[in-house]
């Protein structure tokens, strides 16, 4: 039994060489779903395995278990939105204009990919225990403090922004209004009705989130002067 199994898993792996990434990048897909909806414990990998172009068994021949397959499912997360920050080519910009695209695509990113915040969600249910087993996420994340550091230097050493901002605390700021906005949209919306949550309501609150950000960083003198100027 022992052996057919096997060799069944070669011969899966064998076809699958002709589009390998293919056949990895449609199991994180829909891993991200199952997860992201029925957490680690609830997910199911016979339902991952049905709905991509694969087998179980392959599943554990690429990720060597379902604990493994949340990690890489987590890791995928944390690149895309990583990846998208260093796309956004902030040091082509002034410190504000970059500060305000910044957290525009931060809440634009949460908001169109529930699915992540689900997993970061989830994640903390379990304590961090997968990202802490994890250098990749560790070394994801580092950059996007780094970027944001060298923004407020930028403007500090312009005259635009105050000094003493810590680009630590204000990263915990931008991700806690982005983050909100998803993970207690179901409940706030059945409170206070779904007007928020409209496009238009998303895209006034994405505007909104950056003038606020923006208020706390720049100098008080920078800002009198902007009001001045827009009278």
């Amino acid at each position: 039994m022992k052996q057919a199994a096997t060799a069944s898993v070669a011969r899966e792996a064998k076809s699958a060489k002709r589009d390998p990434e293919g056949v990895r990048r449609d199991i994180l897909t829909v891993a991200m779903e199952e997860f992201s909806q029925n957490g680690l414990s609830g997910a199911r990998i016979d339902e991952i395995a049905a709905r991509t172009r694969t087998s179980k068994r392959m599943i554990y021949y690429y990720f060597g278990d379902k604990e493994g397959l949340y990690q890489r499912v987590l890791e995928e997360a944390y690149g895309k939105v990583r990846g998208g920050e260093s796309d956004l080519e902030l040091e082509g910009l002034d410190p504000a204009a970059a500060l305000e695209k910044l957290c525009r695509f931060t809440f634009d990113h949460h908001r169109r990919n529930p699915a992540f915040i689900r997993m970061v969600m989830i994640e903390n249910v379990h304590h961090g225990r997968h990202m802490r087993l994890s250098e990749t996420i560790r070394d994801l994340n580092r950059p996007a403090i780094e970027a944001l550091e060298k923004v407020l230097r930028r403007g500090q050493e312009s005259g635009v922004f105050r000094k003493g901002v810590d680009p630590l605390e204000l990263h915990w700021e931008i991700s806690a209004l982005s983050f909100f906005n998803v993970s207690n949209s179901a409940t706030f919306s059945h409170i206070f009705g779904g007007s928020l949550f409209t496009d238009e309501g998303q895209e006034t609150l994405s505007r909104h989130v950056a003038e606020m950000v923006l208020r706390y960083v720049l100098r008080a003198d920078h800002i009198a002067a902007t009001e001045k100027a827009g009278r």
